[in-house]
């Protein structure tokens, strides 16, 4: 079966040291790591649970829609 191909937000969170990845089309589902690639990798994992337990349970599994504002530099 072919996964949708979900947007993920990464950042730095300075407040928990670490770095935050969350996906906005599947509230909530976010994850952190010490680095950019722990806390994507973790967020993958994330996703597969978070799909996992939506058809275990028989709940919509929502298209990709979220797309970021792409702003070009100056």
């Amino acid at each position: 079966m072919n996964e949708p191909h979900y947007h993920i937000n990464l950042f730095w969170s300075g407040e928990d040291k670490c770095w935050i990845a969350d996906v906005p089309d599947l509230r909530p589902c976010s994850a952190h790591g010490d680095t950019r690639e722990q806390a994507v990798s973790n967020i993958r994992d994330a996703i597969e649970g978070w799909l996992e337990v939506a058809r275990e349970k028989g709940f919509p599994i929502p298209e990709p829609r979220y797309r970021p504002a792409i702003y070009a530099a100056r």
